[in-house]
């Protein structure tokens, strides 16, 4: 923006040649890596905090002032160096300060708040929609990719809490609510660290879906799984204090062929539709007959050869799934 007006004011020869081309760099540069700092560091966690834990024109009217308090504090940094390089005297001067009272009032000001402000909308958006189809498939959905219904391979995940319906007895409605809704922000980093995408939570199970790219990279459909166990021991204190019980899950894996597309009339959603999904359900529905935590088709596990270090996988043989005529071979995977 500094180096578009820059050369257009030079161009129509409005600049002087008392214009101080060096101060004029610095100051923006002071002003654009603290409004960096400040904007990606504070604001944006803000956002994310607000927009999850208040009402919506609450959480808006929140983060307009959050802004506005930090781009009056960016703005005092740019102007005070920037007054200080003309007047020629030490920032905390009177006559700096008094420079810089004004500076809020021209319309260099406005005009950067107005458009930064607009900045920090679409932002807001772009948080708004993460949050509604998870990360990632934003540029997917702005694009149109998925107006028309087409075609895909992905890898899902179906993971699905142990004995939830004695958890949600011993609980009660509203406290089981709240325990399934820490489950799930929980285990939300683990799937957004490999690369994972929630098409959605279903009672006490969740389904992650990955692009074949992604989940097979690095292994990081099996890492889900174990960085996802690993979350959940950390916390074991609060499930403990908060609880009383420590979540149990089994996860079911396969991949194949979906047929994936904007759906809904009233409501829009992106939704998956394929034999893959059912098929996936019905693996980890096998977990507790086998006694396992997490089961793989080997037609996954056969391309999903790189795995997370430490672990192995083991062979179970064929087995008939409820619902399916044939029999399906399936893996379990270890910890050395």
């Amino acid at each position: 923006m500094f180096f578009y007006e820059f050369i257009t004011l030079k161009s129509n020869g409005v600049l002087s040649s008392s214009y101080d081309l060096y101060s004029a760099v610095m100051a923006n540069l002071i002003v654009a890596v603290s409004a960096g700092l400040i904007g990606g560091i504070v604001t944006v966690n803000l956002m994310e905090r607000w927009l999850r834990r208040l009402v919506f024109w609450k959480a808006l009217l929140y983060l307009i002032i959050a802004y506005t308090i930090t781009a009056f504090l960016v703005g005092s940094l740019g102007a005070l160096y920037i007054k200080s390089s003309d007047l020629g005297v030490p920032f905390y001067t009177f006559q700096v300060l008094q420079e810089t009272l004004f500076f809020f009032g021209s319309w260099l000001f406005i005009k950067n708040y107005v458009i930064w402000l607009f900045i920090v909308l679409v932002t807001l958006i772009v948080l708004m929609v993460n949050d509604k189809y998870g990360p990632g498939v934003f540029p997917d959905y702005l694009l149109g990719k998925y107006f028309r219904p087409k075609h895909e391979r992905r890898i899902f995940m179906f993971a699905d809490i142990k004995n939830a319906t004695g958890i949600a007895e011993s609980l009660g409605e509203e406290k089981y609510f709240n325990f399934l809704k820490d489950f799930f922000r929980h285990i939300a980093p683990a799937i957004v660290q490999t690369r994972g995408e929630v098409y959605q939570y279903v009672g006490d199970e969740v389904v992650v879906s990955w692009k074949m790219k992604w989940g097979l990279k690095h292994g990081n459909a099996v890492q889900c799984f174990y960085s996802m166990k690993k979350i959940i021991a950390y916390k074991t204190p609060k499930y403990l204090k908060r609880y009383g019980i420590i979540p149990e899950f089994k996860v079911g894996l396969h991949y194949g062929t979906v047929m994936v597309g904007e759906i809904g009339q009233i409501k829009r959603d992106i939704a998956f539709s394929g034999d893959v999904l059912n098929t996936t359900s019905r693996i980890q529905t096998m977990c507790n007959e086998l006694d396992v935590e997490i089961l793989a088709s080997k037609q996954f596990a056969d391309i999903a050869y790189k795995l997370p270090k430490g672990v192995v996988k083991k062979e179970l043989g064929k087995e008939k799934l409820r619902g399916k005529s044939e029999e399906i071979e399936l893996v379990t995977y270890l910890k050395k």
